[in-house]
């Protein structure tokens, strides 16, 4: 027997493993109701605003997968080596998509979800990138097909369905399908419907589907296999030392479990594991064992299990185990250094910046890379709910850095944010979202503070609430745009009254009001009836050297404010025509 001969029988003999296939793409594309199809079940909609907001695992067996696709299998002359998938569903923003291990991505292979009526959004193309980067094969699921105005399933074959739709239906199909085609050029992809393809290395799959109605399902599992067929030989053997990555921390009546994807060797029950954390990493014995069941269908209690696939342990303590870490085998040489330096590569921070906390490693490292992405400093972060040292350390940032982001956290019980803004969300995307507005308003707060001494331009209607006529004149307002504040007034006719002495908010004496609230107010030197009566309108009086620098700042100014301003300018200059120019 040769060499080579000697090497292949070696490579024959090695275990392989399930192929690890991520699900991903833009927020409410549909990516879990495609997995729902599969296993049947329904998670999409117990999710946080229908987003998938952990990271969980599907084991499909090759065996399913035969007898689900059978046909097609033999269509496409794809023989099954592989013994199945480990399906992985990310949260929705594209950061989740680099769930990483020992420096590399999780996954083997991808799909990436896109809705066939919208396109190719900005999510999307933050996950085009991802896959790039880390050179991952994928496939693309043209989602949504059921919503194609006019479409009816006509035959359980997908392309014998798509030939049967009415010739306007077809038409709008393949209008969206090649935009899409189109699309994915900008980004060096050659991409076509699976069934034109004949180099699966040098295009890219696209096969319509619905995870709604089940069309297209088996045609995507089969392109998923086809795939692994032809890039994954030789990558999917098997270590001896397991490792793995924490999913969650789960309690189920009195016992505490954690669950995690084991994605490289064998795991036993009664094994000593390293777990990393956030201070030294933790060596701990796995009590009791289990393994996921086919289709998410619950666990089952087992003495060893052979990666890739979804684990539950159960430990002598979880009290430092969080979410996202990297486990290992402890017999594996200098694994505690090395886990350590995993999660020390992943939580890089800024000298100074904004402090972040998040329910998981994963969340976290999400919530580092956009915010780099967008410039933001990082100077603190952790895992758990926002305490008062997490207050304290914000309150002592700048005014634009006195910020706390908090990802499926809490505020803890007592805590108050006086010197520092909470945002927090079980939506990512939201918390983001909120994070950019507050940064906007928080910039412009700051501008107009530098220009404290200029009157700005608010609108206040006369209330028949009258408390004292007057010495002073005491009288409720209605603030219709703008902020009040304490200073000279004029009425609709461009004359000045008289200046505020004192603006009281449910008795309590205030600096300022913004529009929609009702307030009183005091004047000196006026009389309820003579020079302000009921529904009257009134103004903040300003001189055409505050306008002059109103102009010069206009940016600072909010729609509501330029509206009043514009009814200012017109007011004055009905008694000078050259006012403020």
């Amino acid at each position: 027997m040769t060499m080579k001969e000697i090497r292949q029988k070696e490579i024959r003999q090695k275990e392989i493993r399930q192929s690890i296939v991520t699900i991903v793409g833009h927020i409410d594309h549909g990516k879990t109701t495609l997995l729902d199809s599969i296993r049947k079940t329904a998670i999409a909609k117990k999710e946080a605003g229908g987003i998938t907001q952990k990271i969980s695992s599907t084991l499909i067996p090759s065996s399913l997968l035969e007898e689900k696709c059978s046909a097609l299998l033999e269509k496409y002359k794809i023989k099954l080596e592989i013994p199945g998938f480990l399906f992985i569903d990310t949260p929705g923003h594209a950061a989740f998509t680099n769930l990483r291990k020992r420096g590399g991505a999780l996954a083997d292979l991808a799909i990436l979800v896109i809705d066939i009526n919208e396109g190719i959004m900005p999510q999307t193309v933050e996950c085009i990138e991802i896959l790039k980067n880390n050179k991952t094969p994928f496939v693309v699921a043209l989602n949504k097909i059921d919503a194609i105005a006019g479409w009816s399933r006509r035959d359980d074959d997908l392309l014998a369905n798509i030939k049967k739709q009415a010739s306007y239906v077809k038409e709008d199909f393949e209008k969206k399908l090649y935009k899409i085609v189109n699309s994915l050029v900008n980004y060096k992809f050659d991409a076509n419907i699976f069934s034109a393809i004949e180099d699966f290395t040098k295009q890219i799959a696209l096969i319509p589907c619905s995870g709604k109605t089940g069309e297209g399902i088996a045609e995507l599992l089969v392109m998923l296999a086809g795939l692994s067929q032809r890039f994954l030989k030789g990558k999917l053997f098997l270590s001896k030392e397991a490792r793995g990555v924490v999913l969650e921390i789960k309690k189920e009546k009195t016992i505490t479990f954690v669950d995690s994807i084991l994605y490289d060797g064998t795991i036993r029950q009664n094994e000593q594991i390293v777990i990393a954390s956030l201070a030294r990493p933790i060596e701990t014995k796995i009590r009791a064992l289990f393994e996921a069941l086919p289709l998410a269908k619950g666990f089952q209690s087992v003495k060893e299990v052979k990666a890739a696939t979804g684990i539950r342990l159960s430990l002598p303590t979880t009290a430092n185990v969080i979410p996202g870490m990297p486990f290992a085998s402890a017999t594996i040489s200098n694994i505690k250094t090395d886990l350590q330096k995993e999660v020390a590569d992943t939580i890089k921070l800024d000298k100074e910046g904004i402090i972040i906390k998040a329910d998981s490693l994963g969340s976290l490292e999400a919530l580092l890379g956009l915010l780099r992405k967008k410039g933001i400093k990082v100077g603190k972060a952790g895992i758990g709910n926002i305490n008062k040292g997490d207050i304290a350390s914000a309150a002592a940032n700048p005014p634009l850095e006195a910020l706390i982001l908090g990802f499926n956290v809490q505020t803890e019980p007592g805590v108050e944010a006086k010197k520092a803004k909470i945002i927090s969300s079980k939506v990512i995307y939201e918390l983001i979202e909120k994070f950019e507005l507050w940064r906007k308003e928080k910039q412009v707060e700051i501008e107009r503070e530098k220009l404290s001494g200029m009157v700005f331009p608010f609108k206040i209607k006369v209330l028949p609430y009258i408390f004292r006529k007057n010495k002073p004149a005491i009288f409720g307002v209605h603030v219709e745009a703008g902020i009040l504040k304490a200073i000279q007034l004029m009425n609709s006719k461009g004359k000045s009254i008289d200046k505020i002495k004192a603006i009281q908010l449910e008795n309590k004496t205030v600096e300022k009001a913004a529009r929609g609230e009702d307030v009183a107010i005091s004047m000196p030197n006026i009389t309820i009836g003579r020079q302000v009566k009921k529904d009257d309108i009134l103004y903040s009086d300003l001189n055409e050297e505050n306008f002059a620098l109103l102009k010069e700042n206009k940016n600072l100014l909010t729609s509501d404010e330029l509206a009043v301003l514009q009814e200012i300018v017109r007011i004055k200059r009905k008694k000078n025509p050259t006012w403020g120019i």
